[in-house]
């Protein structure tokens, strides 16, 4: 079609392999994202090249005898882009085009770097640090919601406390081979975790008769390391720390097998490590029965008996240990069971949701699913982006954002069944949810920390630190999802605002759901932060407490998702906290919280989205001013309690409201640990790097014209600000205090300085003062501070002053030596008179 292209082009094919190609399909067969030829990829940089270097070839000449008949320079450019298009050789994949394949085209949406989620292929399997042991059973829950509400556990006062027994007079069943603790770090990872064969660390059965369990935690989200069988049915259970820590003690969830009906069994656990917990006010274990599951459709349920939350009394001079303990008996015999704190959420329920999302021709067009980034052990962390698509540009752009995120702390699995019920919500067809979609754009991080999720962790990830305590982190590489969370949000409020920002957490001291904000110190905005969590609890109020919020920002607590994000700008930023347990409000007083209870707070926080930005703002003003009600109920009660008198009738709203509320310190890793070792050096080099960048970035005006007119301004600036230091020590002057006639009248012209002393006459019989000392006019600043260090007069430019007036005896002017930089020009020594001291600066 075009014979000096297609030469060209044949020679262009002939030279070395472009790089950026080259580079992809490594980088990509390297990942396991592209498995075809190294050929199929279109070789764009080749067109480029020739298009970049032979315009007018190809404008004069390849086009034949029709290039004489199109005189139009700009016609002839569409008609050999029209011909380049329809070449199978340079046309483009990344193109999309009409009916009639016109010249017009638009551009395919681009691919995401790394894989997402299709039928085509089975799920990403979870990726585990290499030293952990995983079986290769896949582990399935159903979803069930008791039909009847299940309460809370009475204690009676005498439960039994048993005596810990140990290894020395029980027999280990389970115990776990090699756990890294403190003092190791994460190296690598890999799908199935540790290599080789599995070892069968549960004890073998003698026989049918053997009523033995058969524990085991070695699947995703398991936490047992060890199980000691201290009676016939009696066994005492020992927690893994979260990996590469030696603490956070606190979710366990674990299978048993070998079941008997009839016996009651007591459970154990001694190693917690929190004083207080929700156990002590009648929250139960949670029971998951396989039987149940496959005849009856029953799911996880709220199980045991003589619970009893005390502190273990072995003391081995480390910290103190907790114990927990509680009897239950089994269904059925020889069935398998599971025990867990609260209702599971792994990585792979996360993973079989959105697969389901992205499989839905509807919810696909308006909720689109990428990678955020790579955790440290290589599992996807994704985010979610849902909104309608717009109509303009405009449209588009006056949306606001409202960012969620959950699963920071792993095992808090309360924050992905909100965040369930809240995807449920928004991503279905109720007209809330379209109006929801029309005027925000949704960001969705489903689960921030998935390694931590993964392995079973409480509340780290593999770095062995909480997450929620390094947002302000430059760590990217060793805390790679915060990092990226952070700059995405930052890179968010640059676009559009940012209305509410809330992470979801679970909370293991107290019951009910309430939330963490941030005292606003913008009189403009007062109390607005309150809004949200009080049209809430409007909403929900069998559920929410708003009396259990707080609002208060603790030190310890600035590096938390929180408080980053709202010295970042977003006013509504708060930490969403749901109870392991259950209720003390309405209806549901005394119950434990169910999944579908928790879901239905996520829909719950949409309906108080509309609320919020109601066009009618009845809502809003009503809740302000119960707001304040409340609020001067409070300073009221505090400061009875402080045994201090308020008039409360006048203006009580410069009262700092943090003074007043109490700490947020709910949980045992609130004071960061800091960062381990390895990487308090690698952060110390960043922080360096970071500030020898910045000294680079100050750059030298380039002109004199810029040097001149920057003199220039900081000349008048000095100006004006020896005027008005000057006016301001002359006024502090006692009245009595006079000038002698004879001071100086001092001019600085504009392109040169020049300093004229005009005396005026004395009479013959007017003695000199007998302090005179001698003049000095130095053009250096500094040198004469160095010289002369008590100022006496203070001289402005073009001022004449009375020099009848007579400094104050030991007064020194309030000035910082450092206002004027000194230069490298000499001073100029002028005629000495014995009687008056004259400053000029430059």
């Amino acid at each position: 079609m075009f014979p000096a292209l297609e030469t060209q082009l044949n020679q262009e094919t002939h030279r070395l392999p472009d790089p950026y190609e080259d580079f992809m399909y490594r980088h990509l067969q390297y990942y396991g994202y592209f498995k075809a030829q190294r050929g199929s990829l279109s070789n764009s940089a080749t067109y480029q090249h020739i298009q970049k270097n032979n315009p007018q070839y190809l404008l004069n000449g390849s086009l034949g005898e029709k290039d004489d008949l199109i005189p139009d320079t700009l016609q002839k450019e569409k008609l050999l882009y029209s011909h380049m298009l329809s070449s199978p050789r340079l046309r483009s994949r990344q193109l999309l085009y009409d009916e009639l394949d016109e010249v017009n085209p638009r551009l395919r949406e681009p691919r995401e770097l790394f894989s997402i989620l299709s039928t085509k292929r089975p799920l990403q399997a979870p990726r585990w640090p290499t030293e952990c042991e995983v079986i290769k059973e896949n582990i399935h829950h159903i979803e069930w919601a008791p039909p009847q509400l299940e309460y809370l556990y009475q204690p009676t006062g005498n439960e039994k406390v048993p005596e810990i027994v140990g290894e020395k007079k029980g027999t280990v069943v389970y115990q776990l081979d090699s756990v890294p603790t403190e003092g190791s770090y994460f190296t690598s990872s890999r799908v199935g975790g540790k290599r080789g064969i599995i070892k069968q660390l549960a004890v073998t059965l003698q026989g049918p008769e053997d009523n033995t369990l058969l524990f085991e935690s070695r699947f995703e989200s398991g936490n047992l390391q060890k199980a000691v069988r201290v009676d016939t049915y009696e066994y005492e259970l020992t927690l893994r720390t979260d990996l590469y820590t030696n603490k956070h003690t606190q979710w366990f969830y674990f299978r048993v097998q070998n079941t008997r009906k009839d016996p009651t069994y007591r459970f154990t656990i001694v190693n917690l490590l929190k004083s207080k917990s929700l156990y002590t006010v009648g929250m139960k274990p949670l029971l998951y029965s396989q039987l149940d599951a496959d005849t009856r459709n029953i799911g996880w349920r709220r199980e045991g008996n003589e619970i009893k939350y005390y502190k273990n009394n072995t003391d081995d001079g480390q910290q103190p240990f907790y114990c927990l303990t509680w009897t239950i008996q089994f269904p059925y015999d020889q069935d398998t069971c599971f025990f867990a704190h609260f209702y599971p959420y792994t990585y792979t329920d996360l993973q079989c949701y959105l697969l389901s999302v992205a499989n839905n021709p509807i919810q696909s067009q308006f909720c689109k699913l990428r990678t955020l980034c790579r955790s440290l052990a290589g599992n996807t962390v994704y985010l979610l982006t849902i909104t309608n698509p717009s109509q303009t540009p405009q449209e588009a752009a006056a949306k606001k954002a409202v960012v969620l995120s959950a699963r920071v702390h792993p095992g808090e699995s309360n924050g992905s069944w909100v965040m369930k019920g809240f995807l449920d919500f928004i991503l279905s067809n109720s007209p809330d949810a379209r109006l929801l979609r029309d005027i925000f754009v949704f960001k969705v991080l489903p689960m921030l920390n998935p390694d931590g999720v993964i392995v079973g962790n409480y509340r780290c990830s593999l770095a062995g630190r909480d997450l929620n305590r390094h947002y302000k982190t430059i760590l990217k590489e060793s805390f790679p999802c915060i990092w990226y969370t952070r700059n995405m949000i930052k890179r968010l409020l640059e676009e559009r605002e940012v209305l509410l920002y809330c992470d979801f957490h679970g909370h293991s001291r107290k019951n009910n759901i309430f939330l963490y904000g941030c005292n606003n110190n913008n009189h403009k905005y007062w109390l607005h932060e309150r809004v949200f969590p009080l049209m809430l609890s409007k909403n929900a109020p069998d559920k929410f407490s708003f009396h259990s919020c707080n609002f208060k920002v603790q030190k310890c607590k600035e590096g938390t998702g929180r408080v980053v994000m709202w010295r970042m700008g977003i006013l509504n930023s708060y930490t969403m906290e749901s109870t392991f347990g259950g209720s003390t409000l309405g209806s549901k007083k005394g119950t434990h919280f169910t999944t579908e209870d928790l879901k239905s707070l996520g829909y719950h926080v949409c309906d108080t989205l509309l609320d919020l930005c109601d066009p009618d703002q009845t809502k809003f003003t009503q809740c302000l001013a119960e707001l304040k009600e409340l609020l001067r109920q409070k300073i009221h009660k505090k400061f009875n309690e402080l045994g201090r008198d308020k008039d409360l009738e006048g203006s009580w709203s410069n009262i700092s409201l943090s003074d007043i509320e109490s700490s947020t310190s709910g949980s045992d890793s609130s004071l960061s640990d800091g960062l381990p070792v390895h990487l308090a050096n690698i952060a110390d080099e960043l922080n360096q790097k970071k500030k020898m960048l910045q000294r680079k970035k100050k750059k030298s005006l380039q002109t004199r014209k810029q040097r001149n007119e920057q003199y220039q301004r900081k000349n008048l600036m000095r100006k004006l600000k020896l005027t008005e230091d000057t006016a301001t020590n002359f006024s502090r002057r006692d009245k009595d205090t006079r000038l002698d006639s004879s001071m100086v009248t001092l001019i600085l012209p504009k392109n040169k300085e020049r300093i004229q002393t005009n005396f005026n006459r004395r009479d013959k019989d007017t003695p000199l003062d007998p302090s005179m000392t001698t003049l000095i006019l130095p053009k250096n600043k500094e040198k004469m501070q160095k010289q002369q260090p008590g100022f006496t007069v203070s001289c402005s430019p073009k001022r004449t002053i009375n020099s009848s007036q007579e400094p104050a005896p030991g007064v020194k002017p309030n000035w910082p030596r450092s206002r004027y930089r000194a230069t490298k020009r000499s001073c100029v020594a002028v005629a000495a008179y014995p009687s008056l001291h004259i400053y000029t600066y430059p």
